[in-house]
C-alpha cells in the first residue's frame, strides 16, 4: 500500500489522434477518372476510324451522286431508284430463294449430325467432330475454287462419278437451276459443321434425367427427340437461325467465285450487286443506298424471326 502511495497514479497512455484521410484534389479526381479511358483510347480511335466513320460516311454518300467527278447532293433519289431497279429485285429474289432452301437444309442436317455425334454408340466421336468442323476453317475463296473444280462440266469429279455409273453430265455452273443448287451445296458443306458443334454443346447441357424419365413413361426414340431434344435445343436453334439468315442475306463469296452471278443473273445476290455497283460501275452513292436497304432488310427479317421463334418456345 505504501509503495502504491509513493509511486503516485499510473501514467495515462498517449492519446491517439485520428487524422482524416486527405481528399483528393480536382486534378487527382480527373486523373483517376481519365485513366481507364486513356487505356481504351487506342481501341476507341480504331473503332471510330474503321467502324463509325465509314458507316456515317456511307450514309452521307447514299444521298449523293458523283457527276463528272463532283459529289452532288441528290436527296432520296438513290433510294427511289432502288424500287424501280429490276436488277435489284432479281438479286433480292435470288438471295431469298437461296435463304429459304439452304438455311433449313443446313440446320436440319446440323441437328441430325449433332445427335449422331452425341451418341455413345458412335466410335471415334472425337475424330468425326473434328472432321465435320474442319470445312469452316477453310477460307471462303479457297473452298469456292475447290467446288468450282469439283463441279466442272468436263473434268469435274462429280460429273466423273455420274458418267461412271451411266448418268449424264450435269451443267452445274452454267444452268440457272443447277448453278443455284451448286451454291446451296457449297454453303451447306461449309457451314453445317459449325452449327453442328453449337448444337452438340447444347445437347451435352440437356440433363440425362429427362431422357430417363421419358423412357420410364414409355416414350420412343422419336418421341424423345421431338419432346426432349428439340425443346432443349431451342435457344441454340434461335441463335443459329438468326446468324445463318444474316450470313445468307449478305451472300457474296460463293456466287462471286463459282458463277460470277450467272448464268443470266440467276445467282446474282444483293451483296454481289452492291459490289458490282460500287467497284465496277463506281456508283458509290447508289451502292451505299443499296447497303443501307440491305441492312434494313436483314434487321427486319432477324427481328421477325426472333419474335416468332421466342413466341413458339413459350
Amino acid at each position: 500500500m505504501s509503495n502504491i502511495l509513493k509511486s503516485g497514479p499510473a501514467p495515462l497512455p498517449p492519446a491517439t489522434v485520428r487524422v482524416p484521410p486527405r481528399k483528393p484534389g480536382g486534378r487527382s479526381k480527373l486523373r483517376t477518372r481519365a485513366t481507364p479511358y486513356a487505356f481504351l483510347a487506342p481501341v476507341i480511335v480504331l473503332f471510330v476510324g474503321f467502324k463509325v466513320y465509314p458507316v456515317l460516311y456511307a450514309l452521307y454518300l447514299s444521298f449523293t451522286q458523283n457527276v463528272g467527278g463532283v459529289i452532288t447532293f441528290v436527296g432520296g433519289t438513290n433510294y427511289r431508284r432502288i424500287f424501280g431497279d429490276p436488277l435489284f429485285w432479281t438479286a433480292l429474289r435470288n438471295t431469298l430463294e437461296i435463304l429459304v432452301i439452304q438455311v433449313p437444309l443446313m440446320l436440319g442436317l446440323a441437328i441430325l449430325l449433332a445427335v449422331a455425334l452425341n451418341s455413345k454408340l458412335l466410335k471415334w466421336r472425337s475424330f468425326f467432330r473434328v472432321a465435320y468442323f474442319v470445312p469452316i476453317v477453310m477460307g471462303l475463296v479457297a473452298y469456292g475454287i475447290l467446288f468450282s473444280a469439283l463441279l466442272n462440266y468436263q473434268n469435274g469429279f462429280i460429273n466423273y462419278l455420274l458418267t461412271s455409273v451411266g448418268l449424264p453430265r450435269i451443267p452445274w455452273l452454267t444452268d440457272p437451276f443447277w448453278a443455284k443448287a451448286s451454291i446451296i451445296m457449297a454453303m451447306t458443306w461449309h457451314y453445317t459443321g459449325q452449327s453442328a458443334v453449337m448444337y452438340l454443346a447444347q445437347l451435352q447441357a440437356i440433363p440425362g434425367e429427362l431422357y430417363e424419365a421419358a423412357q420410364v413413361d414409355g416414350a420412343t426414340r422419336r418421341q424423345q427427340f421431338w419432346h426432349v431434344t428439340i425443346p432443349g435445343l431451342r435457344p441454340t436453334i434461335l441463335l443459329t437461325v438468326v446468324l445463318s439468315t444474316i450470313g445468307t442475306l449478305q451472300l457474296f463469296d460463293e456466287p462471286y467465285v463459282l458463277t460470277n452471278g450467272g448464268p443470266d443473273n440467276a445467282t446474282l445476290t444483293v451483296g454481289m450487286y452492291l459490289y458490282n455497283t460500287a467497284f465496277k460501275n463506281f456508283d458509290f452513292g447508289y451502292a451505299s443506298a443499296l447497303g443501307y436497304v440491305l441492312a434494313i432488310i436483314v434487321t427486319a427479317i432477324s427481328v421477325i424471326q426472333s419474335l416468332v421463334l421466342r413466341r413458339r418456345a413459350q
